[in-house]
This record gives structure tokens, sequence and C-alpha cells, in this order.
């Protein structure tokens, strides 16, 4: 007798921000059909397409011989900026993470194209970013995938062991418990941190390609260094919700605040990230940001 396939539950675009989680505590991952408009997924992929195609294959197995990864999503792509806010996500990251931080903030953006002959990628959690060092009863990461083409089990379609992110973190994964997110381009897979998954096998002969957006606690150091993917000069022209997000903001009490490299008297001492954005910067002279780009062009002297 056969074992079925483990199946991925499916919520409509309707959906709510509530029932995400709780198919998130449930399953560990679920999948959220037609969740972008095909007018936005034509956009976002007319914007990246160009970084995707310039981006060279992974070194190792682990990223992907026969797979690229594009990043620097945020600075390249305003589509990808409306997924990163899309509402019903970010209200489920504050459903689902904010029991284990004060804040969460964006982890990575990354186009991963998985080419045709790429092989099954090896099983994982996405909280092992961060070493072993976290206890078992803190969730980490709400992830996603939004599939920018169909994903079938021949193209590639990321494997994923329902109910994992319950395990002891020991315990691995049999043939028979690995189930596929097939969905629609448009839908998206949205994933705990601590549920096992991996890219898939392609033997399609076209390219599978999704976009990796995820969010984490905003104690964490993020995947994505998005002060240097999306430096202020690009992050200042955003919404104020988008700049929090990125990081540009305190994800604590005392997580977050910088002292500008400025001459002696030229500025405050212990400011937050979003000031750079306020307009309190005008208050004592010229904008905050000009001053340290000014100051740090000169070098050490």
């Amino acid at each position: 007798m056969t074992t079925p396939t483990p199946q991925l539950a499916h919520l409509p675009p309707t959906c709510t921000a509530a029932d995400v989680a709780a198919a998130l505590r449930r399953d560990g991952a679920v999948i959220i059909d037609d969740a972008m408009a095909p007018d936005q997924l034509a956009r976002l992929k007319a914007e990246i397409m160009p970084y995707v195609e310039a981006t060279p294959t992974g070194m190792d197995d682990f990223t992907g011989r026969r797979t690229t990864r594009t990043g620097a999503l945020v600075a390249r792509s305003a589509a990808c900026r409306d997924l990163v806010m899309h509402p019903v996500l970010t209200g489920a990251c504050e459903d689902f993470l904010l029991p284990f931080a004060d804040t969460y903030q964006l982890h990575l953006t990354q186009l991963i194209r998985i080419m045709d002959g790429q092989g099954k990628q090896p099983l994982h959690r996405d909280r092992l970013a961060w070493g072993g060092f976290l206890r078992d009863d803190i969730e980490p990461q709400l992830n996603t995938i939004w599939a920018v083409t169909d994903f079938t089990e021949a193209n590639g379609a990321t494997q994923v062991v329902p109910g994992s992110h319950l395990w002891e973190g020991s315990r691995k994964a049999e043939p028979h418990e690995v189930g596929y997110a097939e969905m629609k381009a448009g839908s998206v897979l949205v994933y705990s941190g601590s549920v096992i998954h991996a890219g898939g096998a392609n033997r399609s002969g076209a390219d599978r390609m999704g976009l990796n957006i995820t969010y984490c606690l905003g104690w964490l150091r993020q995947e994505e260094n998005q002060y240097l993917s999306c430096p202020p000069e690009i992050a200042r022209d955003f919404a104020p919700e988008l700049q929090r997000l990125l990081g540009y903001a305190m994800g604590s009490y005392a997580l977050g605040y910088f002292t500008p490299p400025l001459p002696p008297g030229d500025g405050p001492e212990i400011i937050p990230p979003d000031w750079l954005f306020s307009g309190e910067r005008q208050s004592w002279g010229d904008n905050l940001y000009e001053k340290v780009s000014a100051r740090a062009g000169e070098g050490a002297r």
C-alpha cells in the first residue's frame, strides 16, 4: 500500500492574518492561493528579471549549482516592496512573532531560480541561520515564497514537512513525510522558521522561480544586511512603515540607536535610526545624512 504524500492546507486570497498564523501554529506552513494580482506579478518580473538573468549559479550543493539567488530586492523593485508590506502577511507577523519580541523586521529578500537539472536541496530548518542557540520554544521567523512561476513537483516546488515545527530538533524527516508546495504563479507559501523544508528537484525543462521574503524577530541579526542592501540614500524615499521594517527603527528600548560620526558638538549623540528620515533632523542645521556622507567621503585624516 502506497503512503499518500502529505498535503499542505490552502487558504483563499480573502483569508485573514489570524487564519495564516493559526495554520502556521498547527502545520508550520500554509499556501495562500492567488495572493498576487496578475498585473502585479507582471510588474515584479519586469523589474527583477534583468538582475536574475545576470546572477551566477551557486557554488555548493546547498545553494545549488543550478540555482541562482538574487538579493537587494527592496532597493531594486517597487513591486517587491509592495509584497513585503502585504497587510495579511505583516498582520500574521504581528500575531505569530510578537509573543517573542517587541518588534519584527525584514530578514531576507531573494529571488530563487531553480533551473532544469537542479537536484533536491538538503532538508533543513531556516532557524539554523542562528546556529542552535535559540530555545526551541522561541519562533524566530515567518517566511514566504511567492510563486513567480507555477510550482509543481516536477519543476522543483518547495519540499515541506507539515508538523515538523513541533518535532524535537534531532528528528529527521522520512521520505513519506515530505510534501510539495504545489501552487499557481501569484500564490504564496508561508512557513515558519522551524518547519523542515527545502527546494525541490527540477526535471521540467524550464526554470522555477520563487520570491523568498522573510521576517524575523527584531532582536536578531538579519540574514540580508538591509542597511547595505538598501542604504539610507535609497530608503529615505520609502514609506515610514517600510523603513522601520528594513531596520531603520529601534528594535526595542535600547536596540539600534546610533551616533553620527560628526565633528565635536555638530550633532546629537544617541538617536534612533528613523531620525535620519524625520523632519526633526532639520532642527539643528543641515541634513544629517548629507553631513554623515560628506564626513565619510573625506576618509580618515
